[in-house]
């Protein structure tokens, strides 16, 4: 009895967020968002815009595309380009004395959500 008085005192609030598709991966993003995608060839600094909306909620209504969302965009700026952690990769074969091991590092891309229109 207790949850039920506590469940009808919760408000909901919608927030403005979009599902984009960005370097082949999908990304939950809301205004003024800062996330890590792959290297994008664009300066840092510059402002991009995102056709591909996979789905947008503005608070009110929710539109899915099918694959796109129509007239929909999110405008991302590129804050900077970054090198992710180094990794150890490393090849062996056994009985053969052959071992080789190499570092890499990823690039990365700092971006921002601009707007999402």
């Amino acid at each position: 009895m207790f949850l039920g008085i506590l469940y009808h005192n919760i408000t909901l609030v919608m927030t403005k967020y979009a599902i984009i598709q960005l370097s082949g991966k999908q990304f939950k993003v809301q205004e003024n968002d800062e996330f890590l995608v792959d290297r994008i060839e664009t300066e840092p600094g510059k402002e991009l815009t995102i056709a591909e909306v996979l789905l947008v909620n503005d608070g009110k209504k929710i539109a899915v595309g099918t694959p796109f969302v129509d007239k929909a965009a999110v405008t991302i700026k590129v804050i900077e380009e970054i090198r992710d952690k180094k990794i150890r990769v490393a090849k062996y074969k056994a009985k053969s004395r052959y071992r080789r091991v190499q570092g890499h590092r990823q690039e990365k891309s700092l971006v921002q959500v601009v707007s999402i229109n």
